[in-house]
């Protein structure tokens, strides 16, 4: 297992984390993997390939790729359909919540490519801060791998995105981050180490992460 060992920012000098949230703050991949696998499989697609084209993609983008033919309204209600029978089996990683409390207030936010009223639900209902910027799927005209979702949270927290932490467990966004200029932590929950080999630190769990994330902002350790 690599762990981080410095990369371009070091102790106390991260202006702001960047948290994905699907794989990192909350633990949706079997979720996630049931849903896009009944949807393929509803669709005469090969489920598992489905499941692999999804990692760290818009659903937007998803639908765009593996059925352009389709109505995109009809498709993200049958997805919701799949997905809201998961929603209350979604869980936050351990050592999430205190990860969040122990950040200073106003240096984080999270980057992902859910939407934003699913994300925001589910970040309050697993007992999760809500942080007051969240860059989702409709905030961005592109996509992880894209930097644009990374260069949009560093913007609206007002800080260099080169002094931004990112902390991301798929191979998208960990290329987002690197994209953007972040100096980029990697969450090996649903990916294995070397699929996230680009990323500067790669960590087993985000709660063997935290300690590290706390130290790039000069905050206390988590509880």
């Amino acid at each position: 297992m690599r762990t981080a060992s410095g990369g371009p920012i070091g102790d106390g000098t991260a202006a702001a984390v960047l948290f994905d949230v699907d794989g990192v703050l909350l633990d949706t991949a079997d979720a996630h993997g049931r849903v896009w696998r009944a949807w393929a499989r509803e669709r005469g697609l090969d489920p598992e390939a489905v499941w692999q084209a999804t990692q760290g993609r818009r659903r937007a983008d998803i639908l765009r790729s593996l059925a352009p033919e389709r109505d995109p309204v009809g498709e993200h209600r049958a997805l919701d359909r799949l997905m809201a029978a998961e929603e209350p089996g979604i869980r936050a990683f351990a050592g999430a919540a205190g990860l969040l409390r122990a950040l200073p207030p106003g240096r984080w936010a999270v980057v992902t490519s859910s939407r934003a009223g699913p994300t925001a639900a589910r970040l309050a209902r697993t007992g999760l801060i809500v942080p007051e910027v969240r860059v989702c799927a409709e905030d961005v005209s592109e996509g992880k791998p894209s930097p644009e979702g990374c260069l949009t949270a560093a913007a609206r927290l007002g800080v260099d995105p080169r002094r931004c932490l990112v902390v991301e467990d798929a191979p998208a966004g960990v290329a987002a981050g690197l994209a953007a200029g972040c100096t980029v932590y990697a969450v090996a929950s649903t990916h294995s180490p070397d699929e996230l080999r680009g990323a500067h630190g790669c960590f087993g769990s985000l709660r063997e992460a935290a300690g590290a994330v706390l130290r790039a902002v000069g905050g206390a350790c988590a509880r």
